[in-house]
């Protein structure tokens, strides 16, 4: 139904309710009927009427026995009419609900290594039960991150990626802390890792690793110098490497502890005092309120988030709009 305002002055441009009104007159063949269903008083259609008449210069309906019968001129702009009508619909109806059971979405997430292994499992099994025709491509994180993201090529990124800046929404999924991986038969090692210790084995490290410069800034904080004996790329081969050998790896303990369930390694706490650092969600707020944008980052919140370790923050901005029960804050 349109509003009873008047449409203004005749400009030579066309309101959309004097369309509707066009369209609901040569539908009804009544001026009368037109104007309850549009809610508006009969002088206020005539006046309208009147508009329409003048702009085509054309009587447009004319008053039979039979009801108010449209001219040729009507006839021939009444289907370009409805097809307007029809897309006007189409730009005011609400977005689409996201259907996870029918989707056939190709979600790609921008992610490390350790995340491939710690991450995905539990979020694949969510996804294939939930929607069995969405695909997950996991992405790597790097300096392409936030463009991927800006542009829809990655849907969303989850890790420690701290230089996601303006115009990205975050949410934080959970603490890390640190850990030391070592062989559950290692011969100095036994079940408590000192700094002494610590500082005189030989060490594996992955220089590119989630939180690697928080861990060198410690390190030389405390003036430890690790004795790296191997340098790694990422976390994918360090749990046959530690197995077999008889070094010492730190790293966050979401990968640490799952490398030793995967290898029958000890995980030790770290005698260097590392700052923790928050793994997070990251989305552009072009993508805020694209529903599929917010089924997938629903889902890696029930799966991840862990409330007591990340207490909700409060957005510095007026324009959040978080789907439901997330928490996000735009940066």
């Amino acid at each position: 139904m349109i509003k009873t305002t008047d449409p203004g002055p005749d400009t030579g441009a066309l309101d959309i309710r004097l369309l509707q009104l066009f369209e609901l007159i040569h539908r009804t063949r009544s001026v009368t009927r037109a104007a309850e269903q549009l809610g508006l008083s009969q002088p206020t259609v005539s006046i309208w009427l009147g508009k329409l008449r003048r702009r085509f210069d054309d009587a447009l309906f004319v008053r039979t026995p039979a009801g108010m019968l449209p001219t040729p001129r009507a006839e021939v702009l009444v289907a370009t009419t409805r097809e307007l009508l029809a897309s006007w619909r189409r730009l005011l109806a609400d977005a689409p609900a996201f259907d996870p059971a029918g989707a056939t979405r190709r979600f790609r997430i921008c992610m490390t290594d350790a995340s491939h292994l710690t991450l995905m499992p539990r979020l694949l099994a969510r996804v294939r039960s939930l929607a069995p025709a969405v695909q997950l491509v996991a992405l790597r994180i790097g300096a392409d991150t936030a463009q991927a993201l800006q542009a829809g090529d990655a849907d969303v990124a989850i890790g420690h990626v701290p230089w996601l800046d303006a115009g990205f929404y975050q949410q934080t999924l959970y603490a890390q802390d640190w850990v030391c991986l070592v062989n559950h038969a290692h011969p100095r090692i036994a079940k408590v890792l000192s700094l002494r210790a610590y500082a005189a084995e030989a060490h594996v490290a992955i220089p590119a690793g989630t939180g690697a410069e928080l861990l060198e800034q410690a390190l030389a904080r405390r003036q430890v110098a690790r004795r790296v004996v191997l340098e790694l790329p990422g976390f994918l081969g360090l749990g046959g490497v530690i197995a077999a050998s008889d070094l010492v790896a730190t790293l966050p303990r979401h990968i640490g502890e799952t490398l030793a369930g995967l290898a029958g390694l000890r995980v030790l706490a770290c005698p260097v005092d590392v700052p923790t650092f928050s793994v997070k969600q990251h989305w552009h707020a072009r993508f805020h309120d694209d529903p599929g944008n917010r089924w997938l980052r629903g889902v890696m919140a029930e799966l991840f988030l862990r409330p007591a370790r990340a207490p909700a923050q409060a957005a510095p901005r007026g324009r959040q709009r978080p789907a439901p029960a997330e928490r996000a804050v735009r940066t």
